[in-house]
């Protein structure tokens, strides 16, 4: 089975993974700030804050930005479920977008007119997540200008982003948004195993996400004091101290994980050259089969997360679900991404239901992810062209 999207291990990363287990810190010792250094100087970000995964960096993004009970989150239906869940998980509610037909990305012009009429009725979002489809970046300084205009915050969901690019700067510099989220899940750019990173040019933000990751736990500075002070205070207070001074979790990232990160960020950039070469070489070899291959914005530089081909399906006979299983068989592990968050039952439970967001809908009823990985072999993409050739023929 060629699989849908794989990781890239080498011997430099287990090395590093092994020394860190030969070490005397296996959490909290000092790979991981040197991993959060590293992706912060790689993006150009201030300040890059290390978790267990995606979705705890979007809660506490959440969290850092006050989104709690009564406050609304908009986010887009075409991605995974996490992006609306973390609104969830603070108490607030959450609606949705629709997306680009072309990008499948959030459509600026739907945020605009969805904005438009939430001002009139005083339903604003406090929070808006932009999500980076596949590793293209949205639209965002047309999504920053709307935030200017009405008041709301960004967290750019770029889980599929690392190392792609928005009109010249890394997708994570933050400079058109309060945070950007990224995922290391082992099918993504780069992996730690499971693990995320949240990045901020606010230092204040930034604060608050390192000890929202850690049991809401900060160690205070111990001010000078006098002969007396200190006789009083010897036994209650000292180097162990701690405080907690909100309610946060344990979202921490363990060292084994970013160590293999940091590895792993030598090669980002080889990575994202072979993702790629190979999209290119997607879009010739399906040139003349009923396809819509990934339409990419001239302000973007993508980072090839995944490669999803829409079928074309008055020019073919067979069902979506016909040539996905067709695919399967051939020994091709296609994918689909995503199922829109709003046809799911929990949101439809809340209210939503299908009919609501038809751009995502129509999206979803064509579209199959390919395999795209930086191992892959030009002859395994033959393979794959080969299988899906032969089965719309």
């Amino acid at each position: 089975m060629i699989p849908y999207g794989r990781q890239d291990i080498s011997a430099e990363d287990i090395d590093a993974v092994k020394d860190v287990l030969q070490s005397d810190w296996l959490t909290q010792g000092q790979a991981g700030p040197r991993f959060e250094q590293a992706i912060a100087k790689y993006c150009g970000a201030a300040n890059a804050v290390a978790v267990s995964n995606a979705t705890a960096a979007l809660h506490i993004a959440c969290l850092a930005l006050d989104l709690g009970p009564g406050d609304i989150l908009w986010t887009v239906p075409n991605t995974f479920v996490a992006s609306a869940n973390c609104a969830l998980y603070c108490g607030a509610s959450v609606d949705f977008v629709d997306i680009d037909p072309r990008t499948y990305n959030m459509s600026v012009a739907a945020l605009s007119e969805k904005l438009e009429r939430a001002s009139g009725q005083g339903r604003l979002p406090k929070v808006v997540v932009p999500v980076h489809f596949a590793g293209q970046s949205c639209e965002m300084t047309e999504i920053r200008a709307l935030s200017h205009r009405y008041g709301f915050r960004i967290i750019e969901d770029a889980s599929h982003a690392v190392g792609g690019q928005y009109r010249g700067r890394k997708v994570g510099s933050g400079h058109l948004s309060d945070v950007v989220v990224f995922s290391f899940h082992p099918v993504k750019i780069i992996t730690t195993g499971e693990g995320g990173m949240a990045l901020t040019n606010e230092p204040k933000l930034a604060e608050r996400l390192s000890y929202l990751r850690t049991h809401g736990i900060i160690r205070p500075v111990q001010a000078p004091a006098s002969s007396d002070e200190r006789r009083s205070n010897e036994d209650q207070h000292g180097p162990w101290m701690y405080e907690q001074i909100e309610l946060g979790l344990n979202y921490r990232m363990t060292d084994i994980q970013a160590a293999l990160g940091t590895s792993q960020l030598d090669r980002l950039e080889a990575f994202v050259a072979r993702r790629r070469e190979l999209a290119v070489r997607y879009d010739a070899l399906l040139a003349q089969l009923p396809v819509i291959c990934p339409w990419q914005h001239p302000d973007t530089n993508s980072a090839w997360h995944l490669y999803v081909i829409r079928l074309r399906r008055n020019e073919i006979e067979l069902s979506r679900r016909q040539v996905f299983e067709a695919l399967r068989a051939a020994g091709i592990g296609v994918n689909v991404h995503y199922i829109p968050v709003h046809t799911q039952p929990y949101y439809q439970r809340l209210g939503f239901c299908v009919g609501m967001f038809p751009e995502a809908e129509s999206y979803y009823q064509d579209a199959i992810t390919l395999p795209l990985f930086s191992k892959m072999t030009d002859a395994e993409q033959d393979t794959v062209v080969a299988a899906l050739t032969k089965i719309l023929a």
